[in-house]
């Protein structure tokens, strides 16, 4: 599946006040939401694991596949928040990765700031 297709489809199941009216409120504070609730996964495996750092390799796959379905969350609300942008989501990656070539190529991606 294709970002565009996933965009498309993810939309069709949402329900929330002024959908498709360019209601970003909602979609922005729900991306960071879900944002907040994967790295509060992340937060309690890595302080009940023990370790100094966490690593791939020390999840359990059932800690693994509940981080994905966070993770689905957040693509989901990254779906929906570019929709009422009314940006694809292929605009979005393509751009990202354009942007960070530039700055791979200026020597700039370690840099600080926004424009760099």
């Amino acid at each position: 599946m294709n970002l565009n297709d996933y965009q498309k489809k993810a939309f069709k199941t949402a329900q929330y006040p002024l959908k498709n009216e360019g209601n970003i409120i909602y979609t922005s504070m729900g991306l960071a939401g879900e944002s907040g609730e994967c790295l509060d996964k992340i937060k309690k495996y890595w302080r009940n694991s023990g370790f100094d750092y966490l690593h791939t390799e020390d999840l359990s796959n059932g800690q693994k596949e509940a981080i994905c379905l966070e993770l689905g969350d957040v693509l989901w609300y990254i779906a929906a928040f570019a929709t009422e942008l009314g940006i694809s989501l292929d605009d979005v990656a393509y751009i990202n990765l354009n942007k960070l070539k530039d700055r791979k190529e200026r020597d700039v991606i370690k840099s600080e700031g926004d424009n760099r």
